[in-house]
């Protein structure tokens, strides 16, 4: 039986009385902001404690205010955030733990509902018209397809593959399954919310993976690899295996694999991979197939997400630090309220004009080239 759960009143309206809203500096013009879920790396407080965190990227990402979640009762863990999606027409923003689904107002901070569901919740996908969530179970048997206004199950999709990560395709007409124990992507008609079709094997178990704008290439992180595999969304078949050359692969602090994390820039020119055990980020041009590795840079920690500004000017890795894609260089690092470093892999960013939000980024590094 799926249940609503108590949660600490939200405080971020009380907040905005000490930070100012969008709306109240600049209601005239357009203000971007990138909100930070923590929890963000496993269950770790370290990296920004519990909450979500809202930053003002026109601001050089200045920390703005802190959106309460969840209560963490004494002696207990707190729950690390399995994934973000947002949506400027219905105002929503949501975020997944193993436990439970939640939406929240992006206008005024407010939860709207909270839920539990049947085998729990991980890296959630939102249809484009906002009105369609895809959450897996915690890496289990299946995907629930539920109302994204009330949190009402609307209906279940079974692949057995470990669910995992899901992406919802830019048309709204397939949603994208990726399981931990499965090495074949799962794509889902959400019409009649059946599996319709699928991209593989691919040479091991897929972990994250991302999708260009025409929904014609996958490209897929998987167990064992430093590198990165490329699907044919359309014929179903793998194209190329491109492996990082001048590092090797090594232990990982986190995920159990080299690579985890691949984002596409939003105008699919290139593609930026994670590697944890060097702690780095490799570019490769995606303008040539195979793609070519061009660029590497390091980062402050292990790296084990990675996504991008909706104008493509900005990559955010997990680690915290803000790339400027064009330099390659870190502009700005993620600091909290007190001055402590912010590190997730659940970020997504929103635009408000008028101090209502008008358009939202993605947490996975989609293409986003017309």
């Amino acid at each position: 039986m799926e249940c609503d759960t108590p949660v600490r009143a939200i405080t971020g309206l009380l907040l905005l009385a000490a930070v100012a809203a969008p709306s109240a500096r600049r209601a005239d013009s357009e203000r971007r902001f990138l909100y930070v879920a923590a929890p963000g790396i496993r269950n770790y407080v370290e990296h920004g404690g519990i909450g979500i965190l809202v930053f003002d990227i026109d601001a050089g990402y200045r920390f703005v205010r802190r959106i309460a979640t969840f209560d963490v009762p004494a002696g207990s863990a707190p729950e690390n955030i399995k994934g973000i999606a947002a949506h400027a027409g219905t105002s929503r923003l949501y975020i997944t733990t193993p436990l439970r689904v939640a939406a929240f107002d992006l206008a005024t901070d407010r939860l709207v509902w909270n839920r539990q569901y049947p085998g729990g919740a991980d890296r959630l996908a939102l249809s484009p018209d906002g009105r369609l969530l895809y959450v897996p179970s915690f890496e289990g048997p299946h995907w629930h397809a539920i109302d994204a206004a009330t949190g009402d199950i609307k209906a279940k999709v079974t692949t057995e593959s470990g669910a995992h990560n899901t992406i919802y395709g830019p048309d709204g007409r397939h949603v994208y399954l990726a399981g931990l124990r499965s090495s074949t992507l799962s794509i889902a008609d959400p019409a009649t919310h059946t599996v319709s079709g699928g991209v593989g094997p691919f040479g091991h178990s897929i972990r994250p993976f991302t999708i260009n704008a025409s929904q014609t290439r996958v490209y897929v992180n998987v167990n064992e690899l430093l590198g990165f595999e490329v699907g044919d969304i359309t014929t179903g078949r793998v194209l190329h295996r491109v492996e990082v050359t001048g590092y090797q692969k090594g232990p990982v602090k986190r995920h159990g694999c080299p690579s985890h994390g691949i984002g596409l820039t939003p105008d699919e020119r290139e593609i930026w991979l994670t590697d944890g055990a060097n702690s780095m980020l490799h570019i490769f041009d995606n303008t040539v197939a195979p793609p070519r590795q061009v660029a590497s840079v390091p980062v402050r920690d292990q790296p084990g997400w990675i996504t991008f500004s909706l104008d493509g000017r900005h990559a955010y890795p997990s680690t915290g630090e803000i790339f400027d894609t064009t330099t390659r260089k870190v502009i700005a690092t993620l600091t909290d309220e007190t001055g402590r470093a912010v590190q997730s892999e659940k970020v997504v960013e929103v635009v408000f004009a008028g101090g209502r939000p008008v358009r939202t980024g993605d947490q996975f590094g989609i293409g986003r080239r017309p």
